[in-house]
């Protein structure tokens, strides 16, 4: 789990030397400041920083394209594939299912970082 970025609260705005407006606006900028480094609002609001997020990026897949080409032969009416096609289809679904599984993990993780 990464280590959280800690921030200062924004001091409280005077009331006095302003206009209503300035004080409303300044104010409003105030709380939500206050929101977005976890200082109200109990820390869940605490805005996602770069140094938060240490998964690394998805690897590069290993299925590209698709190897099989349908390559195949009619045996009594019904077409079926030949050996070397079937095999190369068998490849690319496992490479596909790894690639999926790689994608989920890193994915999952993202998740785990954002919600921490």
């Amino acid at each position: 789990m990464a280590r959280l970025p800690s921030f200062s609260a924004v001091p409280t705005i005077p009331l006095s030397g302003l206009n209503d407006w300035q004080y409303t606006t300044l104010n409003a900028m105030k709380i939500n400041i206050d929101l977005l480094i976890g200082a109200q609002g109990g820390g869940q609001l605490r805005a996602v920083t770069p140094a938060k997020l240490t998964v690394s990026s998805t690897p590069t897949l290993t299925m590209t394209r698709v190897s099989a080409e349908g390559v195949g032969f009619t045996i009594g009416g019904v077409s079926v594939p030949s050996l070397d096609d079937y095999t190369k289809l068998l490849i690319n679904v496992q490479q596909l299912a790894n690639d999926v599984a790689t994608v989920r993990n890193t994915l999952n993780t993202l998740i785990q970082q954002l919600k921490a």
